[in-house]
């Protein structure tokens, strides 16, 4: 069977979590980054939980260089780094965001994607075999959504740094392959705190509340599957696809 290492955030829920259980029931071995543990993952064998947080971004390059000190290079025949992380808040008019919640919001969102993304490449560029990244981003990446700002200006940035790094990587002897990928609108934490915010500050909460009522929403397991598809394809770096697209 083939060796693979997967770095994953956000994994002590959601797509994270979900995506995760599916990789390491597959066998392979997987490397989950965020500030909360998953019961569910700590019963894997081959699953490393590392407490991190991402907003700590001055400290991301020593936390890629610790997982590659513990991935047995020689066996391994994909090393994949998914940015799955992100913060949805602050929900509401620009003006009335504080300097505080932006400035984490892009850490979080944008900035540690960016810097993960940067040592992982630096990691893996001599290594002869599949390197991936992929970008978990949004439809918001694309659609302006009001009181939703810094979210959608955060995920519109790490669709353009995808596209922007798949052009570099182009010309590699040993190029990484980079895509982002638009889930769709998936029944997670971060939906159902969109849905529950106070309409009254939050104009577009009732919008979720109607997908959520009218079953829109897919479940973290059908997206799964669908991103495994892709992480299995050969894709053309910087794309962008959405979670049905193979």
């Amino acid at each position: 069977m083939t060796t693979r290492y997967f770095i994953i955030t956000g994994t002590s829920r959601g797509i994270g979590e979900t995506l995760a259980q599916s990789l390491l029931e597959d066998g392979h071995y997987v490397y989950g980054v965020s500030r909360g543990e998953s019961k569910l993952l700590s019963e894997y064998n081959n699953y490393k939980h590392i407490y991190f947080n991402l907003s700590e971004v001055d400290k991301i390059n020593d936390l890629v260089s610790s997982i590659f000190a513990q991935i047995k290079h020689a066996q391994a025949d994909m090393i994949c780094l998914i940015n799955n992380a992100a913060m949805l808040e602050p929900l509401k008019p620009i003006e009335l965001c504080t300097s505080d919640e932006i400035v984490s919001n892009l850490q979080i969102s944008l900035t540690a994607p960016m810097l993960l993304s940067s040592s992982f490449i630096k990691h893996t560029e001599e290594l002869k075999i599949r390197k991936k990244i992929i970008n978990i981003s949004s439809g918001s990446a694309i659609y302006p959504v009001p009181d939703m700002s810094v979210y959608c200006t955060a995920k519109a940035g790490l669709n353009m740094f995808t596209q922007c790094v798949g052009v570099e990587q182009s010309n590699r002897t040993n190029p990484v392959e980079i895509i982002a990928i638009d889930p769709g609108m998936v029944d997670t934490a971060l939906q159902q705190s969109a849905r529950e915010q106070d309409a009254a500050q939050f104009s577009c909460a009732g919008l979720f509340q109607e997908a959520y009522a009218n079953g829109q929403l897919q479940s973290t397991e059908t997206v799964v599957k669908h991103i495994k598809q892709i992480i299995e394809g050969k894709v053309e770096a910087g794309r962008s696809l959405t979670s049905i697209t193979t």
